[in-house]
């Protein structure tokens, strides 16, 4: 959220404290569904507009910007993460490429999250003396990130009320998605805890989004807990863009191979494993190596040192 609003402010050319907005939805699929400045109102052609005429945003967040343009408000999401959650764009591997951007892996790099994660586990525990060194420097209120844990910490024990978009369970913050869902919503926070805004309707198109995520975590939270992997199954099944690629066959195998190989970290399907290994040995879906459509090599410590170094020189000028 914080940072799509920054991206918003700095698109409509808003100072400090300009911006106004209100975002809902579900973790992942949050949408601005208002957005002022100065206490006007912005409507999507503005919005629309002023991102395409960014130079930056314009190239980084095209299908994003693409979704603004049908649903009518942007979403809180990254570009490459949006993509993940729909079907409509990367279902096709020579279009993929047509709404994502490689200058960072958040933007739509196959993987990208995977190899991000990667590359920062093995730099933390190279330059771990590093960070404990500076962990000894005194603490910088003027430093402090926009993340919300401290500034809900400081209002439960202030009383200091602070605003943002939190995650709890809907019971009717938001009209039309389910109660038992976990929405992301605007509330406040003060020393008696988490007060929501409640009675927010979603635009329809942003609504029926999120619900088709909904029913595939419910489904998936009851296998995990049942070890009920043909109801696994239906829950992969039911992800939009796995639906939009894979036939069931398909899906129902590369679950079974998804089991067997992670076994050890799921003993609620362990009664299930043999079965699974059983199906594979006689399985019909045909399998290929392919690195994605989209996908950098893990970097090596030297080679993310000496790209750090670039960005120090490039940043002092």
């Amino acid at each position: 959220v914080q940072h799509g609003a920054e991206q918003i402010a700095e698109v409509l050319g808003a100072g400090e404290g300009e911006l106004d907005y209100v975002c809902s939805g579900i973790n992942h699929q949050t949408w601005f569904v208002d957005v002022r400045v100065k206490g006007r109102k912005i409507g999507k052609d503005e919005l629309v507009a002023a991102f395409e005429a960014h130079p930056v945003f314009s190239r980084q967040e095209k299908l994003r910007i693409d979704v603004l343009k049908r649903f009518g408000v942007y979403s809180t999401e990254s570009n490459g993460h949006l993509s993940e959650y729909l079907p409509w764009y990367r279902k096709r591997p020579e279009e993929t490429a047509k709404w994502i951007d490689m200058s960072d892996w958040i933007h739509g790099e196959t993987g990208g999250y995977l190899r991000y994660s990667t590359e920062t586990r093995n730099w933390f525990e190279t330059e771990f003396p590093q960070f404990l060194e500076d962990a000894g420097k005194p603490f910088d209120p003027r430093r402090r990130s926009n993340e919300h844990a401290s500034h809900i910490l400081e209002a439960l024990e202030t009383g200091r009320v602070y605003r943002g978009h939190f995650n709890v369970r809907n019971d009717g913050v938001i009209t039309n998605l389910p109660s038992d869902a976990i929405i992301e919503s605007p509330g406040f926070v003060d020393r008696f805890g988490i007060n929501m805004v409640a009675g927010i309707t979603l635009p329809e198109a942003c609504a029926a989004t999120c619900i088709s995520s909904i029913n595939v975590q419910r489904m998936s939270v009851h296998a995990a807990i049942s070890g009920d992997i043909d109801l696994l199954k239906l829950a992969v099944l039911h992800d939009p863009l796995v639906g939009a690629i894979c036939t069931p066959e398909e899906v129902w195998q590369m679950v079974d191979e998804m089991v067997v190989a992670q076994a050890q970290w799921l003993p609620q399907f362990a009664h299930a494993i043999d079965g699974a290994r059983e199906r594979l040995s006689r399985a019909t879906v045909k399998t290929r190596e392919w690195k994605g459509v989209a996908r950098r090599e893990v970097r090596s410590i030297e080679e993310i040192r000496a790209e750090k170094e670039a960005m120090k020189l490039r940043a002092a000028g």
